[in-house]
């Protein structure tokens, strides 16, 4: 690989050894970090798979051969969807430490967190709820609407350094507590939660946690149940390289007693389902006599699943996998470390911590859209830029070449 000096000198006074990973994909391609063979070449340099990750090649192939079975080809040779919809969940459950049972499919989420709010009968019976500035912005109206309810919302506030403070979330817990809801990585700046601290602060007053981890599963090492974790939900279009439209909800088995079915379903039914209405069946008492599934599926499942979802992510939690999250963190971390460090010697003022291991660097900029727009269009880079900041996503397929053309596009002097 080349490595353009100013990027390796911007990133090596903190950046240890890289570590390298190969793997090869469904297509037979071998891929290695960078893993720019798995994915199709692209017009620009992109630092926005925060925003939404491209998919590998071999995630294209297996949807490829979807549409040949939903077209009824004559190439087509066959497969089981419920199968994959399994495997799906066996892959997720390895990649984020959870078992099998304490996940099921669901759409987003969003509809993951509010799923979890329903299961707790909130706003029903009052109590506290506590959040902070970094948990994802959409869920700031959830919590709004719950507040306007009756509940008591304490959002958190963001340090100077982009942090949230131990201290403030141990002074917010009380008795009165029902839920800690957070990012574990946050979509405005990367910062990363301590789960298991969250956890144990929570669980020493009688509160569950919630945490969105769509920012951490795929990217950045993660153990549920190590953690302590309640709850979690994650969408496959971020770090696990899928789509829109799938997504994954984790409810911890020890604390299923706790909660109750927020909605039903016909796929949180399981066991023998028999009818009572039609022409041959048994008599009985009721329309249909049937039980429930375990686990998470049980309590959560709706209907339908996203099977071009499901063909994606066959492949791209396997690539994952074979990567190792790990190996993709100690990846990008020198590439990390350059941004912030020049960055800051050039003036501009940091949102995301040092010290950071996730994939998202963020900086405040007043006026940043305005600002910046020209100049990264020249530069053929594309990131998140908003009204007054900016975010880069490093993924697998990133190199020191694009930090360099990053940081060759910025402003050498932050627009005052």
């Amino acid at each position: 690989m080349d490595v353009t000096r100013r990027a390796l000198v911007a990133g090596a006074a903190t950046v240890p050894a890289v570590a390298h990973a190969a793997s090869a994909d469904a297509s037979g391609v071998t891929a290695k970090l960078p893993a720019k063979a798995a994915f199709a070449k692209m017009p620009y340099v992109y630092l926005d798979s925060g925003s939404t990750h491209p998919m590998p090649l071999g995630a294209r192939a297996a949807l490829e051969e979807y549409l040949r079975f939903k077209t009824r080809d004559a190439t087509w040779t066959g497969y089981d969807m419920g199968a994959k919809e399994r495997a799906a969940i066996e892959g997720f459950g390895a990649l984020v430490g959870a078992a099998p049972d304490e996940l099921c499919l669901i759409q987003s989420t969003t509809m993951g967190e509010n799923l979890v709010l329903a299961a707790l009968g909130v706003p029903r019976g009052g109590g506290r709820i506590v959040t902070d500035a970094l948990h994802f912005f959409g869920s700031f109206y959830t919590y709004g609407e719950l507040a306007k309810a009756g509940m008591d919302v304490v959002t958190l506030p963001m340090t100077g350094d982009g942090r949230i403070e131990m201290a403030a979330l141990e002074a917010a817990v009380n008795a009165r507590t029902r839920l800690v809801a957070l990012s574990h990585v946050s979509t405005v700046n990367g910062f990363e939660h301590d789960l298991k601290r969250v956890c144990d602060i929570a669980h020493a007053h009688g509160a569950l946690v919630y945490a969105d981890i769509v920012h951490g599963a795929g990217s950045t090492p993660l153990d549920l149940r190590a953690s302590g974790v309640d709850f979690a939900a994650c969408s496959s279009y971020k770090w696990l390289m899928g789509d829109f439209g799938l997504a994954f909800l984790y409810v911890r088995r020890e604390v299923r007693d706790r909660i109750e079915r927020p909605w039903w379903g016909y796929h949180q039914v399981g066991g023998r389902f028999q009818t009572h209405l039609y022409p041959f069946d048994p008599p009985g008492e009721r329309p249909a006599d049937y039980g429930h599934a375990k686990g998470a599926e049980g309590l959560f499942a709706m209907g339908t699943t996203s099977w071009t979802g499901v063909v994606q992510l066959e492949h791209s939690l396997g690539f994952i996998h074979d990567l190792t999250v790990p190996a993709i963190q100690a990846w990008r971390q020198p590439m990390a470390d350059a941004i912030q460090g020049e960055l800051r010697r050039r003036g501009y003022r940091p949102l995301t911590p040092e010290g950071s291991r996730t994939p998202l660097v963020a900086f405040a900029l007043k006026d940043a859209r305005a600002g910046l727009a020209e100049p990264l269009a020249r530069a053929g880079v594309r990131m998140t830029v908003g009204a007054n900041r900016f975010r880069v996503s490093l993924s697998v397929f990133n190199d020191m070449n694009d930090v360099d053309r990053l940081l060759e596009a910025l402003p050498k002097v932050p627009p005052a």
